[in-house]
């Protein structure tokens, strides 16, 4: 990665001449952006293909009498959202794959497309955890453990950067619930704060993250965006970030003196707070103009590297949803898909004995790729799951209906050779929220958080209880962007696969797992409960909630509670043994070593994951923690040697005196899932 932090402080010197020779009104300048909601409210509340938000790179600042290029703004995290871009699976389905070298190739064709609009800065590596898995945003993530996301963000961030375009971590910090989000206050104690909630925003700064987003949240009863504590004490001062601030969008700046005293470099995407506000409290000696140039700096000394960065390649428009960035799109669609139940062994379906499919339920034959908030891409085309299995099958009669009638429902899928029922959520049920008010000048009500339920709607269980039993070939494809509940109905079918919100090729990728030409080697990025009450509960409208230490499969673990499925899980075609484990200290490393056998007669992928346990603690830790994980595939009857490593720094918790490590023994667990059937453990001392 070109733009390292290295590179980017030797502009420093050049950043402080130029600012030496600006007027603080043109400083100012470079801390705002320019385009409102007003001049966009058709593309916010009509969206369409052609005028939608972000349908162009959102500018800000820049000065070209100095030679300091604007900040042009893209968001995501399923791709880039300005015009029709490639639209990637989501970043929880893209967790799934457990596979960060994957997603820094995601990266790297979000960067491409970016450079391709003429922009230089991504807005979409989301790395914020949900506390509750209800949390309407949270397919924007990539679970509910640090570590995973912290490891999947750091790959997407070094991609992205790897084309020189900065990368920026959202949504800073402690930011998981929708409907309550420009309200509430959120609370932790410190443990929690540093340990649970921003562990992962360091580990991606110390990737080399150019750019943060704050959040719209409260933390201890400060909006985040004004927060001195998070955004100048520790990410400024105690982790030593370089680059720069942007406040969320529109609402995530509230007040012009405390958001700039606090930290908060730019104001986006419009200025209302900023620009001739901050010019007077510059003035009125309520802001230093020492504020004002450290803020100038981050931002000119970060675009001034970034555009000087040698390139390497070049970024004709045709890069755009080209079909190298397609394919990459359907290889990750194909590598999420997570297996969960697999009776009798009914998956694959046989494509040569398959002669009449029934594909049931409302949104089989919908283009469903996600929530319709800021994450919004718009793909030139959308595979539905109908149109992948009729696709893939062309000389085999593909029957579509939407199961309104149970009854009618049955009697097609009696008469089919398999039937595939497709059930879940849409952009409707779960999303970025949005109330209408005047203030605001939005008029329809979108997205938000599961208020009603963790499991399927009343819609899906009606039918998948009518159809259940009417064919023993009946596979349930599951569509959303968390977990998603099934002790209820589970027994009725004998396959369930999760797809998540699989992205532009996604039915192509369904149809090929549920026909065989995809082994699936998903792997759940979270757990799934047996009872949403096993859960951190959640008043969703709440104006202030306390997060605790412990969040799914942790809070699981530690109070005893069988899961229905465990993080990590996610079955195969084949079969996988693990042998030969061993843990060791050497180095300043935790290394776990374990042996990997394809026992099964067809080639598959498998994730092997190594969780630490804290025994023997002076406090209360969790029962065991992610520490590492690989992804491997092998051949029918293959093996390979796993070698996973953990820096020792990474076993440390956070105490009065900042991060301990504790010195003794440890549990080591190398397996196939955080299930204690799927573990094999040993010790390790430190």
């Amino acid at each position: 990665m070109k733009c390292t932090k290295e590179y980017r402080l030797s502009f420093t010197e050049k950043a402080k001449e130029i600012l030496s020779r600006m007027s603080l009104e043109e400083k100012v300048y470079l801390m705002g952006g320019r385009s409102s909601v007003e001049e966009n409210a058709d593309a916010f509340n009509r969206p369409t293909a052609d005028n939608h938000y972000n349908v162009y790179p959102y500018p800000a600042g820049g000065n070209e009498k100095y030679g300091i290029p604007e900040l042009r703004f893209c968001d995501g995290p399923r791709g880039v959202v300005v015009e029709k871009s490639t639209c990637f699976p989501v970043s929880m389905a893209r967790g799934a794959t457990f596979d960060p070298v994957l997603e820094r190739e995601i990266g790297e064709a979000i960067g491409r497309e970016v450079r391709a609009y003429g922009a230089n800065y991504f807005g979409g590596v989301c790395i914020n955890l949900p506390y509750n898995p209800g949390w309407g945003r949270s397919q924007e993530t990539y679970g509910e453990d640090d570590f995973h996301i912290g490891s999947m963000g750091k790959a997407l961030v070094e991609g992205v950067q790897a084309h020189n375009v900065i990368a920026c971590i959202k949504h800073f910090a402690l930011n998981s619930m929708e409907n309550g989000r420009f309200n509430v206050s959120v609370d932790a104690d410190k443990r929690t704060e540093r340990e649970v909630y921003l562990r992962h925003f360091e580990t991606c700064i110390e990737a080399g993250a150019a750019s943060v987003m704050s959040a719209y949240n409260k933390y201890k009863g400060t909006y985040c965006g004004q927060q001195r504590y998070l955004l100048t004490e520790v990410l400024k001062k105690e982790w030593d970030f370089d680059g720069f601030v942007v406040s969320d969008f529109m609402w995530g700046t509230r007040d012009t003196e405390k958001a700039a005293n606090a930290g908060l470099d730019v104001e986006m995407c419009d200025t209302h707070y900023y620009g001739e506000r901050l010019v007077q409290a510059v003035r009125e000696g309520k802001v230093s103009e020492a504020q004002v140039d450290d803020a100038a700096l981050r931002i000119v000394r970060t675009l001034l590297a970034f555009d000087q960065a040698e390139d390497p390649q070049e970024y004709p428009r045709k890069l755009i949803g080209c079909i190298d960035h397609i394919a990459l799109a359907k290889r990750a669609a194909l590598k999420s898909m997570t297996l969960l139940q697999n009776e009798g062994g009914v998956l694959p379906f046989d494509r040569e004995k398959t002669k009449k499919v029934a594909v049931l339920g409302k949104l089989g034959n919908v283009e469903n790729i996600g929530d319709h908030g800021s994450s919004r891409v718009f793909p030139p085309y959308v595979v539905t799951p109908l149109a992948g299995v009729a696709n893939l099958l062309p000389d085999a009669e593909v029957i579509y209906y939407d199961g309104a009638d149970g009854e009618r429902a049955a009697r097609i899928a009696k008469q089919a050779d398999a039937v595939i029922i497709v059930a879940g959520y849409e952009h409707n049920d779960e999303g970025e929220y949005l109330a209408p008010t005047k203030e605001n000048g939005f008029e329809c009500a979108q997205g938000g958080d599961r208020v009603k339920t963790l499991g399927l709607m009343p819609r899906d269980l009606s039918l998948i209880s009518a159809v259940g039993g009417a064919n023993p070939n009946t596979a349930v494809v599951l569509i959303g962007g968390n977990m998603i509940m099934i002790e209820e109905w589970k027994k009725q079918v004998p396959a369930i696969l999760l797809a998540y919100y699989p992205g532009m090729e996604g039915g192509a990728a369904i149809a090929e797992t549920l026909f065989g030409l995809n082994n699936p080697g998903g792997k759940l990025p979270f757990a799934i409960a047996r009872r949403e009450s096993d859960l951190p509960q959640v008043d969703w409208n709440a104006e202030e909630v306390t997060y605790g230490y412990y969040n799914g499969y942790a809070k699981l673990d530690r109070e005893g509670i069988e899961p229905s499925l465990p993080f990590g899980f996610g079955l195969s075609y084949t079969t996988f043994s693990i042998s030969d484990v061993s843990f060791a200290v050497q180095g300043g490393e935790v290394i776990a070593k374990c042996e990997v056998k394809n026992t099964g007669h067809v080639a598959g992928d498998e994730t092997v994951q190594f969780y630490v346990g804290f025994k023997n603690s002076k406090v209360e830790r969790p029962v065991k923690s992610l520490r590492g994980y690989k992804r491997v595939t092998l051949p029918a009857g293959g093996a390979a040697n796993v070698e996973i490593r953990c820096p020792v720094s990474k076993l440390t918790w956070y105490g009065e005196n900042g991060w301990e490590l504790e010195h003794m023994e440890y549990e080591g667990y190398i397996g196939t899932s955080s299930g204690m059937a799927d573990l094999k453990s040993g010790v390790f001392s430190v």
